[in-house]
């Protein structure tokens, strides 16, 4: 478990999962650099809302925002945010991220991050039959009213049974110490 899981299984005890959650994101060092700040997270947490103000912090060389803060501000989400909504029954990690730069920004963006009950139910039972699986999950940074898209951030999350994960894990691990022992030999 990591630093950030351990401070927030504690921090829920005394406020808010969706508070924490909001606020964690907002005073961790790693995703202050990004320059997005968190701006609403819903109850559930189905819902996380971000955005990413224009300022000297990430102003590029033709001054608009860097692509760097555009990716790193919304890179977390997906997977931290299913994470949560998750139980420890399951291991989530990011497998991949592509980005497409639509137009350059010269003003605010703002992104969301949505999951629904059907589809976290979806992928549980995906992953009670398959034991794991990979979703796509994409973001879009936009203006206030949603009406032009700057850039595009596609994410592939892998999702195991934990159990499965770590059995896999050993299985691999196994593998490889026989085939360094004859390589050896």
């Amino acid at each position: 478990m990591s630093v950030y899981q351990k401070l927030a299984e504690f921090g829920s005890k005394f406020i808010g999962k969706a508070t924490l959650f909001k606020y964690g994101f907002n005073f961790s060092p790693m995703y202050r650099r990004s320059t997005g700040r968190v701006i609403k997270v819903s109850k559930d947490l189905l819902k996380v809302q971000v955005k990413l103000p224009i300022s000297y912090k990430n102003r590029n060389y033709v001054s608009t925002i860097f692509g760097g803060s555009m990716f790193s501000a919304v890179d977390p989400f997906p997977m931290v945010q299913l994470i949560n909504l998750l139980d420890s029954n399951y291991m989530v990690w990011d497998k991949s991220a592509e980005i497409y730069f639509k137009r350059p920004a010269k003003e605010n963006l703002y992104a969301e991050f949505t999951y629904t009950q059907e589809e976290l139910q979806a992928i549980k039972e995906k992953v009670s039959q398959d034991k794991e699986i990979e979703i796509i999950k994409l973001t879009q940074l936009t203006n206030k009213d949603k009406s032009v898209i700057f850039c595009e951030v596609k994410k592939r999350i892998y999702i195991a049974d934990k159990t499965y994960f770590k059995q896999k894990r050993k299985n691999k691990l196994e593998a490889s110490m026989k085939e360094s022992d004859s390589v050896k030999s």
